[in-house]
């Protein structure tokens, strides 16, 4: 099948009507994938828009958009042009730090609904496989590239993936197409250039369909993530379905390696960061620990609790100062450090509220309806908050009285004083 029907076959199973984005660097692939999409689309109508993403790293920079703009002047397609400021300082890497600030694009710019097509072909797929099976990864990270996946209510798609550089490469000067090198691919400190530039062509000399190989073997492995992904499922349902509390019982019931796996599972169910190895067998040594024991192993961008018999799977939240404070009226939005809270809260007898919010200082006490004055402290223990979320609780004072307590994380009241509603309207 030529290279054209391949695309003409790929834009055809878009969803009609919805956007086509193609990611455009000006480099070969992505040059090429956009002509062939404009000319897919003669026969199967889609909107099409391309995206350049400027990351200022490098001096040819400038050049990568200037061809951007003169390719989709002659192809007739809509081009957007952002401009990113790559963090490098983040420890993610030159290469890691680009692809970050390129989805965040992606995502500010790709409307939900439409799809978004990248230019990565067979030889990228090898070259990823080799990086992650050098890095020790299991079947998620050898699985490389999917060949289309849903993102953010997004579908991300790489119609080239089975395809090598040279057919793409043949299809381009073929067709006379022009398109920018870009310079930094020959920089072989950079450990995806030395597999290209080195270690594949002496593969290759050897085993000349070692890109095939490797890209099927890619394949074979997503496959088997696929399969274990079902596998987790069923263990998530066998254990009550919430993956961000897992009964310890539950998982030590389960062999060792399906432990692991139920808690990568969760992670990424909950978009969290899968725990690194050595952060994954540390905290499968804590599920031992004693039912009263407040268990936490971090990584970066997710932590580990275990308390009372359950593991908690979440996102580290900052604690906030002890000093902030806010005033609030109890019906206009609340805006705290962690973002505007959309609650509300009201006295019996009509009245114009001035009312503090402030974190926990320790020592309150609550008249409850029906229950008298209750120590705070007490009170969350029986209602069975864990320790963690204690410390990222609002109260709300009227004068120095405590009148209410607000989880933010979940935007809901835990306690109201006697005579304080949490809606507009008064009681019966």
């Amino acid at each position: 099948m030529s290279l054209q029907r391949h695309i003409d076959d790929a834009l055809a199973e878009t969803p009609p009507g919805r956007c086509v984005w193609v990611a455009l660097s000006g480099g070969l692939d992505s040059s090429l994938l956009l002509t062939l999409a404009v000319e897919a689309a003669r026969r199967h109508p889609r909107p099409l828009r391309a995206l350049h993403v400027h990351h200022g790293l490098q001096s040819a920079a400038d050049d990568f958009e200037r061809h951007c703009r003169r390719l989709c002047s002659r192809l007739g397609v809509p081009l957007h042009v952002e401009r990113v400021a790559v963090d490098l300082d983040a420890g993610k890497g030159r290469e890691g730090a680009a692809r970050e600030a390129r989805y965040a694009v992606f995502a500010q710019r790709v409307t939900p609904g439409d799809t978004l097509w990248l230019a990565q072909h067979r030889d990228d797929q090898a070259e990823t496989f080799l990086l992650a099976a050098l890095r020790g990864s299991g079947v998620r990270g050898l699985a490389g590239m999917a060949k289309q996946r849903a993102w953010h209510e997004r579908q991300i798609e790489r119609p080239l993936l089975a395809v090598s550089r040279a057919n793409l490469e043949a299809e381009a000067t073929q067709r006379g197409l022009a398109w920018v090198d870009d310079p930094s691919n020959d920089d072989e400190t950079l450990d995806r250039n030395f597999l290209r530039r080195s270690v594949l062509p002496l593969l290759a000399a050897r085993w000349p369909h070692v890109g095939g190989a490797l890209s099927r073997s890619a394949t074979l492995a997503g496959d088997a993530d696929d399969l274990l992904g079902e596998l987790a499922e069923l263990d998530l349902e066998r254990l009550g379905g919430e993956a961000s509390w897992l009964p310890v019982a539950g998982l030590l019931a389960l062999s060792a390696p399906r432990r692991r796996l139920l808690i990568r599972h969760g992670c990424h169910r909950l978009g969290l960061p899968t725990p690194p190895s050595r952060a994954l067998e540390t905290l499968l040594d804590q599920l031992h620990a004693h039912r009263q024991a407040e268990v936490r192993v971090a990584w970066t961008g997710a932590e580990a609790r275990v308390w009372r018999g359950h593991l908690y799977l979440l996102m580290p939240h900052a604690a906030l100062p002890a000093d902030w404070q806010t005033e609030w009226d109890g019906s206009t939005p609340l805006v705290t450090p962690w973002g505007e809270m959309r609650v509300a809260l009201s006295r019996s007898e009509s009245a114009l509220l001035r009312l503090r919010v402030m974190p926990r200082r320790g020592g309150e006490r609550l008249r409850l309806r029906d229950r008298g004055r209750r120590d705070l402290k007490r009170l969350l223990q029986e209602l069975g908050v864990p320790p963690w979320r204690r410390g990222q609780l609002l109260v709300v004072r009227e004068g120095e009285t405590p009148v209410a307590v607000l989880d933010p994380v979940n935007e809901a009241w835990l306690a109201l004083a006697e005579g304080w509603i949490s809606r507009g309207e008064l009681p019966e």
